[in-house]
């Protein structure tokens, strides 16, 4: 009996905690299709990542429905269900007797046939939080084009992953403006994808009609955990609902292949270890530079698979101690500027074998090649990345004003 009531608290405190987030799937059929989507044929871009409550689907969803029709639909990166690698090209296909077209085959944008006969664009995927994941540049691209077109474009929300407070890293330079970064937001913008959307559509003055679902239930200091959802992996590498903020802790240290970042290990993002590096040296090191809501452990490891393959690595794990705290891109920095301060010879081998190709890449996921500079030239970086462009993110801040929804604020009241 003790127990059974011990079960019943922790069950309604779990309640009022995390509540019950809706996302835009939950809200768009309530009382019958959506008025933007009613009697329409629809085109739609998703993945395995868009479930409602229940855990179906977004494609099924549309399917089953008799008062709108699903006529195309659209895949980004990784396919229809996720399985394919980064940067692996997907072909087009069918699902049943509809079309499935790839955005990330020969086309990344939706070409004029696949779009003919089409009368609404919505687009429901599940994004990380971070400018570099090419999921929003999909919705970006489709949006340029429905322009064209005259189509309304639908987007279902989702959380931000990470949280909708957290606001790091540089801005994007438009010389390094591609599909891997195509809005000029910081590295991690705390938005969401709907908000994204409308930040994108009247920033850039494409001129779509553009109609937001909004969530019901989602606050601003949520992260993935918080909002009751279950997480579904967005791709082979983020398997888990914390693996967002490692991402943006880690990813681009990843493209300078400096060191192992987990990936090919079980822990994708979330350390940092070569051969060549000293475990307890680096831990010791890092810890002593007053992060703010992490720690360092020393971590013995050997990857399964990439370019450490079977090596004995030693390294950092990152252990992430208050999310509100920590700053991802913050953290990046000094990671990297800590490599550099305690292994110069290793470094400067590293960055001496980076080609063009890598440079490019590492510039347009980044947004700027002025990090870059300072990687060659300075000798204690750390900080200075962690900086960077501080004074331009503060300018978007104010911005970013513009396009919160309001209903996702701490103390929003509807009103009554």
């Amino acid at each position: 009996m003790v127990a059974s009531r011990v079960w019943i608290v922790f069950f309604f405190f779990g309640q009022v905690l995390f509540g019950k987030v809706e996302v835009g799937l939950d809200r768009v059929f309530l009382g019958g299709a959506h008025p933007s989507i009613q009697g329409k044929r629809v085109g739609l871009l998703t993945n395995h990542t868009a479930v409602d409550r229940n855990g179906v689907t977004s494609m099924d969803c549309f399917q089953s429905r008799k008062d709108c029709k699903l006529a195309a639909l659209f895949a980004p990166e990784h396919g229809l269900y996720g399985q394919q690698h980064a940067s692996e090209k997907i072909k087009d296909g069918k699902r049943g007797d509809i079309p499935v077209y790839s955005l990330y085959g020969s086309n990344r944008r939706p070409q004029e046939a696949q779009l003919k006969g089409l009368d609404v664009i919505v687009y429901d995927i599940q994004d990380i939080g971070v400018r570099s994941y090419t999921y929003i540049s999909s919705l970006f691209y489709m949006m340029e084009e429905a322009a064209k077109k005259n189509l309304e474009v639908v987007v279902l929300d989702r959380p931000n992953p990470i949280n909708g407070l957290t606001v790091d890293g540089p801005m994007l330079h438009p010389k390094w403006r591609s599909f891997i970064g195509y809005v000029n937001v910081p590295y991690i913008h705390g938005m969401t994808v709907g908000e994204l959307a409308q930040f994108f559509n009247a920033e850039h003055k494409i001129g779509v009609k553009l109609t937001v679902i909004p969530m019901k239930g989602w606050k601003r200091g949520m992260d993935f955990k918080e909002t009751g959802l279950h997480w579904i992996p967005t791709s082979p590498n983020i398997p888990e609902a914390d693996t967002p903020l490692f991402y943006a802790t880690t990813g681009l240290l990843g493209e300078l292949r400096l060191c192992n970042i987990g990936v090919g290990y079980t822990l994708p993002f979330k350390l940092i270890g070569a051969p060549w590096i000293d475990a307890n040296l680096l831990t010791k090191h890092l810890n002593s530079q007053g992060l703010s809501g992490v720690r360092f452990a020393p971590l013995h490891f050997k990857p399964f698979s990439g370019s450490m393959a079977q090596l004995e690595c030693q390294g950092a794990l990152i252990q992430i101690t208050d999310k509100k705290a920590f700053k991802p891109f913050e953290v990046q920095g000094v990671l990297i500027g800590s490599l550099k301060q305690l292994y110069p010879q290793k470094f400067k081998e590293v960055m001496a074998h980076i080609g063009k190709s890598e440079k490019d890449l590492f510039c347009k996921a980044i947004g700027s090649e002025e990090p870059l500079q300072l990687l060659k030239e300075d000798k204690y970086i750390g900080w200075q990345l962690a900086e960077f462009q501080r004074a331009e993110r503060e300018n978007f801040m104010e911005k970013r004003k513009n396009y919160l929804r309001p209903e996702y604020a701490e103390d929003y009241r509807p009103n009554l």
